[in-house]
């Protein structure tokens, strides 16, 4: 199977995914993983075996096929991707509720985005952390990290994101009472879904501000926004969810005393969660229906038919474990058994109910206890990730100040071991004729200012011009062109550079009255070029060219650019205009080291 082949198959399971065919999915990602030889490849399908198992609520094999992918991508130094896959792993710590493992793959992940200048990965990471921490009832740092998203979306024109955000807002908002800016909130996310043709999106909002408006008390409108979120699902096919809106309007039927209109919407909703297999959803909707036929001011009072619904809601949340369902039934129970005087039964559901009510009491103290405990977790992972953060910036912002930008990127990468060999380079050298001489009649103080002020305008100059800065070794210079950056034209911006520093020479004795003059010697070859050291780096050069063009300087002359016979015929073979300068011929010479060489002084 071919790589295109293999591509196709990759496309059609992540397709079957979507369309929430994961026996499919999984048949056609174990196909690729069968036949898949190289590394990504096999990654990709760990990632996509992983959210399949994540999505079943398999979350073992999830964690195990993701990390799987991800010790893969960390191999092969494929950053963009690991950060993908550790979000992913934290979808699945999230669904377990670990949160603090959740937000540490998190901070992982968004730490990597925000470093490799992914916008788009780090609004969604941003806004997965602003739904633990809403999960965890922290609103105000929920809000933060949605308030960036959501800023972070809307700067890259990412509006479907967006409104999502916006609609995560509105629920935070709400939870908070905050109703005004709740509605505000929805109905923008609302606008946003309408104008994109996003109907599921649409309807959960739609459905969301109904809840806003019921919490009101503003019943026609909380009824307007659930009828047309559940007719949206209703067209879309999404049952769960057209149960769940059904169940909502019954709900605000009964506390407007439409009772026949409530146990219409009841009834309709129980059969779709029974229908589903929804234990939970058909047990509340039985204890409503069981409200209305237990209240006495309904004309069909019915205390048979509110028994048998309620006893068997109380029998399916005990079931379930769900102890707050259990005793919300007790208490409305106990009331009907009261009012038909069944007074022995009336004190085994009161106190049952009371029972119940302490337990889910003494669980959601230990819940708070363990979601503070949690938020102390996530805040000091928090802190540590910021503090991880400023260092890494530090260390990056340090290497890329005393190595090329290149070279600094591969080592932040994980590369261990640099070396690299080009054929056509450009070298520059330069050295102070006198420096002992001249560092002798003046102070410490004036000599480093009198080196700082020079370099610091080399530097200016090379980067001018395109060449990177080697070293400097006293009072002398080096600089190349075409590494590790290869270039045509190295030879041209290196003598290039080599005038700008005679300008600025002869421009800084004028300017200063300090009488200092400078060698440059220029050559051309192959170089060895790589980084030595631990802690410690240098990039530096090695090879013969590099030890020519430094006898090109220390057998040149003062203010002059002398350089050898194979700079002047590379600069002459790869200009691609006429250079206006000229090369003034200095004969055969003895070079230390070298022998006898054609060299010339290259002049404006």
């Amino acid at each position: 199977m071919n790589k295109d082949e293999l591509q196709l198959l990759l496309h059609k399971a992540t397709e079957e995914i979507s369309r929430g065919n994961y026996d499919e999915a999984e048949q056609v990602a174990n196909e690729v993983l069968a036949t898949a030889e190289i590394q990504t490849d096999i990654a990709q399908v760990f990632r996509l075996l992983g959210q399949i198992a994540w999505l079943r609520a398999d979350y073992d094999t999830a964690l195990e096929k993701c990390n799987a992918a991800l010790r893969i991508y960390e191999s092969l130094h494929d950053h963009q991707h690991a950060s993908i896959v550790r979000g992913n792993i934290g979808n699945i710590y999230d669904s377990l509720s670990d949160y603090p493992r959740a937000l540490e793959y998190f901070s992982h992940a968004l730490a990597q985005n925000e470093k490799d200048g992914n916008k788009v990965a780090a609004a969604s990471i941003r806004g997965n952390i602003g739904g633990v921490y809403q999960y965890l009832a922290d609103y105000p740092r929920a809000l933060e990290y949605y308030t960036q998203a959501l800023a972070e979306h809307e700067e890259l024109g990412n509006e479907a994101a967006a409104a999502i955000i916006r609609g995560n807002i509105g629920i935070a908002y709400s939870e908070l009472s905050d109703y005004p800016r709740a509605i505000e909130y929805l109905t923008r996310a609302l606008a946003t879904n309408e104008e994109l043709g996003v109907k599921a999106s649409a309807a959960s909002v739609r459905g969301n501000i109904g809840g806003v408006f019921y919490k009101l008390c503003d019943y026609p409108l909380a009824l307007e926004y659930m009828t047309q979120a559940l007719a949206e699902y209703e067209e879309l096919g999404t049952k769960a969810r057209a149960a769940h809106v059904r169940g909502n309007i019954g709900i605000v039927y009964a506390d407007l005393a439409e009772y026949p209109l409530a146990l219409e919407y009841f009834n309709r909703a129980l059969a779709e969660h029974i229908e589903l297999g929804n234990r939970a959803g058909a047990a509340h909707i039985r204890g409503n229906i069981g409200k209305v036929y237990a209240n006495e001011h309904y004309a069909g009072f019915d205390a048979a038919k509110a028994e048998e619904y309620l006893l068997e809601a109380l029998s399916q949340a005990e079931e379930l474990g769900d102890k707050r369902m259990h005793y919300e039934f007790c208490k409305i129970i106990a009331d009907l058994y009261e009012a038909m005087k069944r007074w022995s039964e009336v004190s085994a559901y009161y106190k049952r109910y009371h029972e119940l009510y302490v337990e889910v009491q003494s669980d959601e103290a230990i819940q708070q206890a363990q979601q503070m405990e949690y938020r102390r977790k996530i805040e000091e992972s928090d802190r540590d990730r910021q503090v991880k953060l400023a260092r890494f910036q530090e260390q990056e912002k340090m290497l890329h100040n005393i190595l090329p930008a290149q070279i600094a990127e591969r080592i932040l990468d994980g590369e261990t071991r640099i070396a690299d060999s080009y054929k056509n380079v450009s070298i520059f050298f330069s050295d102070i004729i006198g420096f002992t001489r001249i560092s002798q009649n003046i102070s410490a103080d004036e000599l480093v200012t009198l080196l700082n002020d020079l370099f610091v305008e080399f530097d200016r100059l090379a980067r001018k011009n395109g060449l990177e800065k080697i070293k400097t070794i006293g009072d002398a210079y080096m600089a190349v062109a075409g590494a590790p950056i290869a270039m045509e034209d190295h030879a041209q911006r290196v003598a290039n550079f080599a005038i700008d520093v005679q300008l600025m020479m002869k421009d800084y004795r004028s300017r200063t009255q300090q009488d200092v003059h400078l060698r440059i010697g220029l050559h051309c070859g192959t170089v060895v070029a790589g980084v030595i050291g631990e802690n410690k780096f240098s990039y530096d050069l090695w090879g013969d060219a590099v030890n020519t063009a430094a006898r090109m300087e220390s057998h040149g002359e003062a203010g002059r650019i002398h350089v050898s016979e194979e700079f002047r015929n590379e600069l002459i073979s790869t200009s691609l205009n006429e250079l206006p300068i000229q090369f003034i011929p200095r004969g055969e010479m003895d070079i230390k080291g070298k022998g006898k060489m054609k060299t010339y002084f290259l002049e404006r």
